[in-house]
């Protein structure tokens, strides 16, 4: 039986994606970039010249299995299309298909329909589209589903980078809290396309689409005035925080040196704030100093755990006890102040009143810098990228966050009965004392 005949095509790419296209050496091919940076398209081109070569199931995967049909389904049919495959190469609109003539075919499902995903067998080659929008434990199950006897097993994972909170950066790039580092981002984006053992990395933005029109490019480029972390994901193609930080001025320091520098103060306010929790929150506890002349603020010890009952809490901080320390606490959980005050702990409740959160949250905002040591990480992990929340219409609310901080509480109680001075009221201030003292006399 003679073999089928090869099928000869001409296809005209963009040039930063021609190696991606006939690369198979990796396991993991991760694509991240920018809008209109043609990403997608290159994907799909690269799994239908794959599936023609070879006899493969793929399966294409997004977040919600309806979006498909506008985008990676249509994708897939402009390409064949375009190639002039479409006699050859059959497109199954229900439910949505793609089979060739070698066997392979490409299926399409969503991570919102779970139970569908058991029945699939002899995948050797999964597109996560959007891979940001799945959760972690889908991007797992899906691990879980690429197998195959023989074949090579591939997974092409895709997105526009988002924050670096999302499992995508954690798991290909790093994890600061964990201290687990596989690739700092920034070098991608210098050399664009790396290597980091099994996994392929590869960037790109609008400028690497040469089929894009410069009208495109002008409106992504007008996103730097009117939204710059949009701007930073759809222009620039970067991970980053997403939302306005709370705390700009919040920094880290070596451990060592921020002890040095705390010495050096020579009026040292040393304060100490606990946030109580216990099953989904946390207990935390900050041991802080105020530099009051230059308005800056110094965490240098932290304490950070939950499910932890106060007999068995009160235990692990005995040295506070032992020291005198006061701390100051959320006085809405009385009943555990006074269970530490009673085992000897000089324990307080911070004042709170309407308006409490917002007052603090400006407060903290006031101290000119915010020094960290690098040994707080808890408090690194909460504090150094944290965001306000925002209501439907988009708009900041000023006293919520995108997450729920417990060591910004905890400084919050510990700073109770502190004010940093408002640089509005020391200009003012400033300003009266030089009305009332000439600068000199004219002679």
């Amino acid at each position: 039986m003679s073999a089928a005949p090869a099928i000869r095509i001409e296809k005209e790419v963009n040039p930063h994606f021609e190696n991606f296209l006939f690369d198979w050496k990796q396991k993991f091919q991760v694509l991240v970039g920018g809008y209109g940076s043609s990403k997608s398209y290159h994907i799909a081109l690269k799994i239908i010249l794959k599936l023609l070569q070879e006899k493969r199931t793929a399966l294409v995967v997004r977040e919600v299995y309806d979006t498909h049909r506008d985008s990676t389904f249509s994708l897939f049919e402009e390409i064949i299309e375009d190639m002039g495959l479409a006699d050859k190469i059959r497109c199954v609109s229900s439910p949505m298909q793609i089979r060739f003539p070698n066997g392979s075919k490409i299926i399409f499902k969503g991570m919102d329909k779970p139970a569908k995903l058991k029945s699939i067998n002899n995948i050797s080659l999964i597109w996560l589209e959007e891979c940001s929008e799945i959760k972690y434990a889908g991007f797992k199950e899906l691990l879980g589903r690429l197998r195959h006897p023989k074949l090579k097993l591939h997974m092409i994972l895709s997105t526009n980078p988002v924050g670096e909170d999302n499992w995508v950066y954690l798991h290909f790039f790093q994890d600061k809290l964990s201290k687990r580092f596989v690739l700092d981002d920034r070098e991608l984006y210098q050399k664009r396309t790396m290597v980091i053992g099994d996994t392929y990395y590869h960037h790109s933005v609008a400028d690497d689409n040469l089929f894009l029109p410069n009208s495109y490019i002008e409106q992504l480029e007008e996103m730097k005035e009117y939204d710059p972390d949009l701007y930073r994901i759809a222009r620039k193609g970067r991970f980053g925080i997403n939302g306005v930080r709370v705390l700009p001025q919040f920094e880290t320091m070596e451990h060592r040196k921020v002890m040095k520098a705390i010495n050096l103060i020579k009026k040292p306010l040393f304060r100490v704030g606990m946030d109580f929790g216990f099953v989904d929150s946390y207990n935390a506890i900050l041991r802080m100093v105020v530099d009051m002349e230059k308005q800056y603020l110094y965490v240098y010890w932290e304490y950070y755990k939950k499910g932890m009952t106060d007999d068995k809490t009160a235990q692990e901080l005995k040295e506070f006890k032992e020291s005198g320390e006061r701390i100051i606490a959320d006085s809405a959980e009385a009943k555990a102040i006074q269970y530490y005050r009673q085992q000897g702990f000089n324990m307080y409740g911070a004042t709170k009143y309407q308006g409490s959160r917002l007052a603090n949250t400006k407060k903290m905002k006031r101290f000119k810098k915010i020094i960290c040591s690098d040994a707080c990480e808890n408090t690194i992990h909460e504090l150094e990228n944290l965001v306000y929340a925002k209501d439907k219409n988009g708009n900041i609310i000023p006293d919520e966050f995108a997450i729920d901080p417990h060591t910004f509480s905890a400084a919050w109680y510990g700073l109770d009965g502190y004010e940093v001075t408002d640089l509005k009221d020391e200009a003012q201030n400033q300003s009266r004392s030089t009305r009332q003292r000439p600068r000199g006399r004219r002679r």
